[in-house]
């Protein structure tokens, strides 16, 4: 019997105590909750339900309590449910019914932890999206690896989910951006306003190499294809990178083309129409402050050219217009007023803010021998992911990044990050899967497998319940996950379960195999099963946080 289970079970057993004595079940809550108690000694499970509902009911919390222990007292998989204090529901689990958990996720594979919560959602998940004039910075790495993370737990939940990258290839940083390589194609310093480091001048000899007349070129033409052949190697190199990083994408979205089409000219006068735009000292402005925003924004300046949220209002329609139900903005820390301004846009249209939703990831530091290692991106000694691939692995990278809230400044140690030992996380749950492989192969020789007629049952030493608890856990894991858009509670969840198999490994009466010419008993074969079950979890986990799940170590 899962967490989940238990829920259902509780709350239908309300729902009966309830009838009983004539009182609506409205006074319930939608999904109740169940939770393990600090103490073992008090139980599995418990439940604050009584004391939620019981005022709203007209009881009083102990005596709907107590009867609500005897109706989820008369189900087989329940052991034991007892009222504590002012009306908290303690339950012991019955040893068969923990073992169900195990028999679940056997039977599930690769399925368990996966649901159906948001099963018919579009989403469409706008991650990274860096300027095409440089490496991808620590942040934009973070949020590659903590977006594709996102999308791979929106999907576990049955989401449709389109990862976009927005491709910035118009505005001013473009413009910085070509007259460096220029300036390095012709051996010259840096523009004061431009990009400087080794990069730049890789790009302005291919550059040359693919169009070697290409400063001779009158300045527009010159121009420009410094802006095309440039742009295009930058961005390969980005593509790669973030491919060798484990995160690709469905779409490439190039936001000139939305000026190219007239997608932006089509959205300024849609707004222009709803009178949701007004003309002002020489600019049109959004009426962003009447949905929420902190002041009117300039969508076409008074030169008459489009200000960079006039891409963004055409970018959302057309997101909108490809059928997506909810579109995900993952943004940086410097973009914090972008929630509101997102969603003034779409009330503007006329659509629903809740169609938006913009998520900000704070900053990344690295430290190397206990001391900050600087960056600047202008200097041209920008710490970029290959510099973190380089430094410590893919892997532990990735799970670094995304094993904290996208919310805190984020200090990335590279030398716990090296270490082979359990102080490094990574290292510690990746270990737990390989030991249980092993741990496997050695059964499957001794002619041990997790075959149906196991009897799970003799899984009863307490180290056993809070594996077999833990393993229960993961679906619920995987929903709160998706639901509040935090796929750092994948990993810390993996943390606690490869914590609860130490534990268990420590314990000499749960010893898995059979010792010298030992006949294997029943506990054995069931605790073969215990831990394929909690291999699976570790490798549904470690799959949904996008790194590798390995057999030996």
């Amino acid at each position: 019997m899962t967490p989940a289970a238990l829920a259902d079970l509780v709350r239908s057993s309300a729902v009966q105590v309830l009838a009983a004595r004539g009182i609506d079940d409205a006074v319930l809550p939608e999904q109740v909750t169940i939770e393990r108690p600090r103490n073992p000694d008090h139980g599995d499970y418990a439940t604050n339900l009584a004391l939620q509902v019981a005022k709203k009911a007209g009881l009083k919390p102990r005596d709907f309590a107590e009867a609500l222990a005897a109706a989820v007292s008369a189900d087989d998989g329940v052991a034991s449910a007892e009222v504590a204090g002012p009306g908290f529901l303690n339950f012991r689990l019955a040893a068969a019914a923990q073992g169900d958990i195990v028999r679940q996720v056997l039977d599930a594979g690769a399925a368990y932890g996966r649901g159906d919560a948001l099963a018919g959602t579009r989403i469409n998940l706008e991650f990274v999206s860096a300027n095409p004039t440089g490496p991808i910075h620590l942040g934009g790495t973070r949020w590659a690896a903590v977006g594709d993370a996102l999308g791979r737990v929106l999907a576990a939940q049955g989401a449709d989910v389109t990862r976009e990258y927005y491709f910035n290839d118009a505005g001013a940083q473009i413009d910085r951006f070509v007259r460096s390589l220029i300036a390095a194609a012709k051996g010259e310093p840096a523009p004061e306003d431009g990009y400087a480091g080794g990069y730049i001048n890789d790009i302005a000899a291919e550059v040359i190499k693919a169009e070697p007349s290409a400063l001779s070129l009158p300045e527009a033409e010159r121009h420009e294809t410094f802006r095309r052949i440039g742009i295009n190697l930058m961005f390969s190199e980005i593509k790669q990178s973030l491919h060798d990083f484990g995160t690709d994408f469905d779409v490439y979205f190039h936001e000139n083309s939305l000026h190219e089409s007239g997608a932006v000219d089509a959205a300024v006068q849609q707004l222009k129409d709803s009178g949701n735009l007004y003309f002002d000292e020489g600019a049109w402005w959004l009426k962003s402050s009447e949905y929420g925003d902190d002041k009117d924004r300039v969508v076409i300046k008074q030169d008459g050219n489009p200000a960079y949220i006039a891409g963004d209002l055409a970018y959302f329609k057309d997101k909108r217009n490809r059928g997506f139900d909810l579109c995900i903005y993952m943004l940086g820390a410097d973009h914090h007023g972008y929630t509101a301004r997102l969603k003034a846009a779409a009330a503007a249209f006329g659509d629903d803010p809740a169609t938006v939703e913009v998520l900000i990831g704070q900053m990344v530091n690295l430290v190397s021998d206990g001391k900050p290692v600087r960056m600047s991106k202008r200097a041209g000694t920008v710490i970029t992911m290959e510099d973190l691939v380089e430094a410590v692995g893919v892997d532990p990278a990735r799970y670094e990044l995304i094993r904290y809230s996208v919310d805190s400044t984020l200090d990335v140690d590279l030398d716990l990050l090296r270490k082979h030992s359990n102080d490094n996380p990574v290292y510690y749950v990746q270990y737990a899967h390989a030991r249980l492989c092993t741990m496997l192969r050695g059964a499957a020789d001794l002619g041990l497998k997790s075959t149906e007629d196991v009897d799970l049952g003799q899984l009863t030493l307490p180290v056993e319940g809070d594996l077999i608890r833990t393993i229960g856990e993961f679906p619920e894991t995987v929903r709160r996950a998706a639901e509040m858009r935090e796929p750092h509670r994948i990993a810390r969840y993996l943390e606690e379960l490869a914590g609860a198999l130490h534990k268990f490994y420590a314990v000499r009466e749960a010893r898995v195999l059979p010792k010298g010419d030992e006949a294997a008993t029943p506990a054995n074969h069931a605790r073969v099963a215990l831990c394929e079950a909690a291999r699976v979890v570790l490798a549904n986990g470690l799959a949904l946080v996008g790194v590798s799940a390995p057999e030996r170590m």
